[in-house]
Parts: structure tokens; C-alpha cells; sequence
């Protein structure tokens, strides 16, 4: 074989330095059909002190304050012990909605804050909602 055997390609095209995923970044991206807006009552809930092991709920209430009807596209928890329920069908213009958020605190101990993440076809298209609490640390046996 010669060095000029061009059936054979030389190491595929690589790239040097992949860029890091960022998922709160990358599903941030304009939505793609017209945009509304939405305001909460409240951004962020203090559940105040718990005991290890406590499961509590706490719902926040918005308003589509824009002209199109407002479609959640995504509602995530920063972790698996916070758990929102978001509406799957749109909200119309001046209608409220409800956003049901568990936080379970088991395993959990001292300070703890955790978030929301809601895409919608909002501008901007993410919003974040914040939940935080005390948790006493359940008594070893």
C-alpha cells in the first residue's frame, strides 16, 4: 500500500474540545411560536423548619398576563425531593393556573433551598421558582 490510498479515511473528524451540556442553558432557547407572559403571586416559599423525613406541599398560583395562551412546557426540580405538577394544557389569556410543588426531606439535614425550573413560551423562556426550609436532623438510634 502507498501512502496515497484515499478509500480508506484517516480518523474520523473529531471534535477537540466539546462544549459542556448545559441543559438549563440548552432548553432555555426562544420559543419558536409567539410568546406570552406570566407573573406569580409569590417566587419563593419558605416551608420554615421540618423534621427529617417530612413531606410537605406548597402551590404556587400565576397569572397569564400576555395575549397568547401560556403553554409549560417544561417543569423540572432541581432534585428528586422536589417534585412540581404543572398544568399540560394552556392557560388563556387572564386565566391563573397552579403549580404544585413537593419537597420530601428525607435524608435531608439543615439549610436546604432547591429550585423550580419552568420553560414556557414565555420571554424570557425560563422562570424559576424557589422552595427552602430547615430541616432538624432526624434523631440515630
Amino acid at each position: 500500500m502507498t501512502g496515497s490510498d484515499k478509500a480508506t479515511p484517516a480518523t474520523p473528524a473529531v471534535n477537540a474540545k466539546p462544549q459542556a451540556f448545559d441543559p438549563a442553558k440548552d432548553a432555555a432557547q426562544a420559543p419558536a411560536g409567539p410568546t406570552t407572559s406570566m407573573v406569580f403571586d409569590t417566587y419563593e416559599h419558605d416551608f420554615g423548619t421540618l423534621d427529617e423525613g417530612d413531606a410537605v406541599t406548597h402551590v404556587f398560583s400565576f397569572t397569564n398576563t400576555g395575549s397568547e395562551p401560556l403553554l409549560l412546557e417544561k417543569c423540572k426540580g432541581s432534585c428528586g425531593c422536589t417534585v412540581p405538577q404543572c398544568p399540560k394544557t394552556p392557560i388563556a389569556p387572564g386565566a391563573q393556573g397552579e403549580i404544585e410543588v413537593k419537597f420530601n426531606s428525607k435524608g435531608k439535614k439543615n439549610n436546604q433551598t432547591k429550585t423550580v425550573t419552568i420553560n414556557a413560551n414565555t420571554d424570557p423562556a425560563q422562570t424559576i421558582l424557589k422552595i427552602k426550609a430547615f430541616v432538624n436532623p432526624a434523631e440515630t438510634k
